[in-house]
């Protein structure tokens, strides 16, 4: 399936483009021609200037691009005009990626002339002007042009009466254009120029082949719009069409077979008889299509069930169809495997405040005293989504600026009730699994990584990875490029109205919990928190209420209760965080005596407390994370994390010991960065089965001095982070061995001095970094197999030189010594490096550079 960014056209203001030579044509038949045209109501441009060979106005080519079809008067003298050969080359670009109807007239001309260049044709390219050798850059694209619209079918206009040859062509041309089933389309098309300036959009005019364009977007972002434009523009070059609109709500309500009659009617203008069921429409379809070249737009599909007896398979259509497909489901145009999909993007933000400024203000600007802060208040919460620009605009036009302020008040507790049902739509298709984790990530998981979050839900029996991958085809969610899933504004709001809807005043009887305000308000209140699922507290900006009232001596009583809490996230922002470490212990968190946290309990996230209940046992956390915490034992006693996959004790700086680990078998990632009086590793790593899934270990910054040697039986491990560990000096020496899938190696200031022999084994590292470890002098011969290494920093190393098999590194494209002060000579390049390549030498040793620095055929930068 192509994919592609920014389909486009251009909007049409003419039916018919006039191109032919004035002397020739002008006072007779051409002017002829235009007036029956214009009788027949074909809006048609005809320069009024004579062409008299100058160079073509830009104002012609811009009409040449809005307009549906072009009529090419051949005339003797056609030729004779570079700006007539110009319009031709245009009208004929126009016509291979747009389909732009070309209608060709041969007014006492041979069209083989044309063809051949020939006669007239041919004496301007050659004697006459010489075209050959005055216009060498533009004869090839002439010629073509010429050759092109010669070999199109159109009328030779050589004897008899002129006026029967127009009114059989006005009469063809009518019937063309003006009995097109065009659609109404709005005028301030604000942004859509994105859509149009790209001639792509998959349809390919130029090629015969059927083809099938989806166009994919969240509710309100214009995917219908965009599909009426470009039906419009292209749907006179078909035997026939039709605009199916809304096919989901037709579907729930009339059924498939009505869809079906009304397709039928629309490719048969009205001489079907009715079809009786849908597998007889289904072949009446295929039959009637199969030979005949259609535009056929099926606007809103969002189920199966809608597409295999309409819409089909390419088969169904005949040669140089486009079908075009407007959905929210990306799935559903995996399945029928479209040719090319759109997706169409948000609004930029000079877009968005011109739609809103349209129908807030009636102009593409607002007035230029008007409060800035309230427009930011507005473009933020639409973020871009044409809809809610529109309604929100026409809803604030005209009210004054505490009207403005009221309603943008009444917004964050109430979305607008038409926005809120075009994005319900998708909500309401999915199943009971995919509704919970909708919510769970609108409510509580927002901004996490996708595979933390899909693991979590696992934990939760809520089938993670495929249903993350249902809510982003029906787009729902993103997910960013570094894998974070995030919500667009108005569907997380949409979410939590969804929570809130059945008891919007009573926030303990709420299944999912958020709002500092409204978690106060259900804590103090002691009523209900049975249904509670989720609680997600951001303490950065209300912490004075949780610490400066009694509402801890209930807290046992109240988390009593929450029999079904599965996640529990007490944090801050990192936007004030720096301020919340800067105060030290001031805010640590202290849970009352007796405190118990729910036997369901899958996640657990609480910053900055003071310690763990006595009685905490997290049989059933698959996620623990106590960053800044003041504990010192991450559990006591025998008692097993069965389930656990990651643990983040991040600035723990009292932490000495975590579980041993063949009481945490599944675990995957072990965060201890910051963690300074952090020491010793537990000789149980690498030991027991459950090293199978160990991955990530980021021991940054910790009071870590040695790894037990049984590390080196982490055969899955991929990330190995001991930075700033400056305590740390040496690796055992066969640690290396078997970690054959270790990707990224990460000791930056560390203690390390040497690299083990067993180094050589790491076949799939990627990064290595010793930048700052000072203590580093030698970086030893390269051997075994290290081909995937593509990023070396030993930036202020002690470092003297590397070795001359520093180029068997071969994927290496970033080397830096920078600030090596004792780095003297440069290894000799044996062979041509092909990879792009970065190096940093500022500030070493190095008087001179090898002759071999040839062989780096690719180098990007060199510092120096």
């Amino acid at each position: 399936m192509a994919s592609d960014s920014s389909p486009s056209m251009h909007r049409c203001l003419y039916d018919v483009f006039l191109s032919f030579r004035g002397e020739d044509t002008c006072d007779n038949f051409t002017d002829h021609l235009y007036t029956h045209l214009v009788r027949r109501g074909i809006t048609t441009f005809r320069d009024e200037k004579l062409k008299r060979g100058e160079e073509i106005q830009p104002e012609l080519l811009k009409a040449i691009e809005e307009s549906r079809a072009s009529i090419v008067v051949f005339s003797k003298n056609y030729v004779d005009s570079r700006w007539c050969l110009e319009e031709l080359a245009k009208i004929m670009e126009r016509r291979k990626e747009y389909g732009q109807i070309v209608l060709p007239i041969f007014y006492h001309v041979d069209p083989s002339d044309v063809r051949k260049q020939r006669g007239s044709f041919g004496e301007a390219f050659t004697t006459k002007y010489d075209y050959e050798e005055n216009w060498k850059d533009k004869v090839e694209r002439w010629r073509e042009a010429l050759i092109e619209a010669g070999n199109i079918s159109g009328w030779h206009v050589n004897e008899g009466s002129e006026s029967k040859h127009i009114k059989e062509i006005t009469t063809i041309i009518a019937d063309r254009i003006l009995n097109c089933k065009l659609l109404f389309v709005e005028d301030n098309l604000v942004g859509m120029n994105f859509h149009f300036e790209n001639p792509s959009l998959g349809l390919s005019m130029e090629s015969n082949d059927v083809r099938m364009i989806g166009i994919r977007g969240i509710g309100g972002i214009g995917k219908t719009t965009i599909a009426g434009y470009v039906y419009n523009q292209i749907s006179w070059g078909f035997e026939c069409s039709s605009f199916l609109e809304n096919v989901r709500d037709f579907y729930k309500s009339k059924g498939q077979l009505c869809l079906q009659n009304q397709l039928l009617n629309d490719i048969l203008d009205g001489e079907n008889k009715k079809i009786s069921n849908v597998r007889q429409g289904a072949y009446v379809i295929k039959n009637s299509l199969q030979f005949r070249k259609a535009l056929i737009v099926f606007d809103d599909i969002e189920d199966m069930d809608e597409l295999d007896l309409l819409v089909g398979k390419h088969d169904w259509y005949g040669k140089g169809s486009r079908i075009i497909i407007t959905t929210k489901n990306k799935h559903l145009l995996n399945t029928i495997e479209v040719d090319y999909l759109y997706e169409v993007e948000v609004l930029k933000p000079n877009e968005a405040l011109e739609l809103f400024s349209q129908y807030a203000f009636r102009r593409n600007l607002p007035k230029k005293d008007f409060d800035e802060d309230l427009l930011n208040r507005v473009l933020y919460y639409c973020q871009g989504l044409p809809l809610a620009l529109k309604i929100l605009g026409s809803l604030l036009c005209d009210k004054t600026r505490r009207e403005w302020e009221s309603e943008l008040h009444k917004l964050e507790k109430e979305p607008e009730v038409k926005i809120q049902n075009v994005l319900k739509i998708s909500f309401d298709g999915l199943d009971a699994s995919q509704k919970v984790v909708f919510l769970d990530i609108a409510c509580f998981f927002e901004g996490e990584d996708r595979d933390f979050i899909s693991k979590v839900l696992d934990g939760c029996i809520l089938y993670g990875e495929i249903n993350i991958r249902v809510l982003w085809e029906r787009c729902l969610i993103s997910i960013s490029q570094c894998n974070s899933i995030y919500m667009h504004n108005l569907i997380k709001r949409m979410g939590w109205k969804i929570v809130q809807e059945q008891y919007p005043k009573e926030p303990s009887k709420w299944s999912r919990l958020w709002s500092p305000s409204d978690i106060y308000s259900a804590f103090i209140s002691e009523k209900g928190m049975k249904n509670v699922e989720t609680i997600s507290l951001n303490l950065s900006t209300s912490k004075e209420i949780w610490f400066n009232t009694k509402i801890f001596d209930q807290m046992k009583k109240v988390f009593a209760k929450m029999k079904k809490l599965r996640l529990l996230k007490v944090y801050y922002n990192y936007d004030y965080e720096g301020s919340v470490h800067r105060e030290g212990h001031k805010y640590k968190m202290h849970l009352p005596k007796g405190f118990e946290f729910p036997p369901n309990l899958r996640y657990l996230h609480w910053e900055n407390l003071e310690s763990l209940p006595s009685n905490f046992h997290g049989e059933n956390l698959v996620a623990i994370n106590l960053k800044s915490s003041n504990i010192k034992e991450l559990l006591t006693g025998a008692k097993c994390l069965a389930e656990l996959k990651f643990i983040d004790l991040r600035n723990s700086q009292q932490l000495i010991k975590i579980p041993e680990f063949s009481r945490m078998p599944r675990l995957e990632k072990l965060s201890l960065e910051g963690c300074i009086s952090f020491c010793e590793l537990h000789s149980s790593i690498g030991t027991f089965s459950g090293t199978q899934f160990l991955k990530e270990l980021n021991f940054r910054e910790s009071g870590i001095r040695e790894l037990p040697s049984s590390i080196g039986s982490l055969i899955f491990l991929e990330t190995l982070d001991l930075s700033k560990c400056w305590k740390f000096e040496k690796f055992p020496d066969m640690i290396f061995v078997n970690m054959g899938r270790l990707r990224s190696l990460e000791l930056s200031e560390s203690g390390l001095k040497e690299l083990p022999s067993s180094f050589g084994y790491l076949e799939s590292l990627k990064s290595l970094k010793l930048s700052g470890c000072s203590n580093f002098k030698k970086f030893q011969e390269i051997q075994g197999n290290m081909k995937q290494l593509e990023s070396l920093s030993l930036a202020r190393t002690a470092i003297r030189e590397l070795p001359p098999s520093i180029w068997r590194l071969e994927a290496l494209t970033y080397l830096n010594l920078n600030g090596c002060s004792n780095f003297e000579r440069f290894p000799e390049i044996q062979k041509n490096m092909e990879n792009p390549m970065d190096e940093g030498l500022a500030n070493t040793a190095i008087r001179e550079l090898p002759h071999s620095i040839r062989h780096l055929t690719r180098l990007k930068w060199l510092r120096l």
